[in-house]
């Protein structure tokens, strides 16, 4: 029997959406300027509970870098489309190998915006990378970056409204 063509899965972007009761400029200013206050560190950082900050270089080419408690930084990743406050993208250096995170804002009325991120960039793994676990089990192919993003985007949507984080 000849040797048969072997097919690599797809690795389609994640997908997720939310809208929040604020207008588009606030959204997009507690999304970057207030990262560090809402983000759920734990699990999504490198160093969960020893991290004391998140930050953003809100510039082309700024960095978004987590700071642990004994003053160790590091790099989520670089910004390479800033858009304020329509968007923006980002290397993503907290997978196995670089992936990208875009966030867009659009205004849906006065004071609703929808939020939504597109995470791509898998094709660069391999399944195992892609079935490795990483802050929540099951990795990618088990869908732990679409919860992921789900519970991101439910604390930045519980902090812009006002809420507790």
């Amino acid at each position: 029997m000849p040797p048969r063509d072997v097919t690599t899965l797809a690795a389609p972007p994640v997908h997720q959406a939310t809208t929040v009761r604020a207008d588009v400029s606030r959204t997009f200013d507690v999304f970057v300027r207030e990262i560090g206050v809402w983000w759920p560190v734990e699990p999504f950082s490198s160093g969960g509970d020893r991290v004391r900050d998140v930050t953003m270089e809100r510039r082309l080419g700024g960095n978004v870098v987590e700071t642990w408690d004994d003053g160790t930084t590091h790099v989520w990743g670089e910004l390479v489309a800033w858009d304020p406050p329509h968007g923006f993208t980002m290397s993503w250096l907290l997978t196995p190998e670089p992936t990208e995170v875009e966030l867009s804002f659009r205004p849906l009325g006065p004071a609703l915006t929808r939020v939504a991120v597109e995470h791509r960039g898998w094709e660069r793994m391999t399944e195992e990378q892609l079935g490795g676990a990483c802050a929540l089990p099951e990795g990618y192919r088990g869908g732990s970056y679409v919860r992921g993003w789900g519970m991101i985007l439910a604390r930045l949507v519980a902090h812009a409204e006002g809420g507790a984080p």
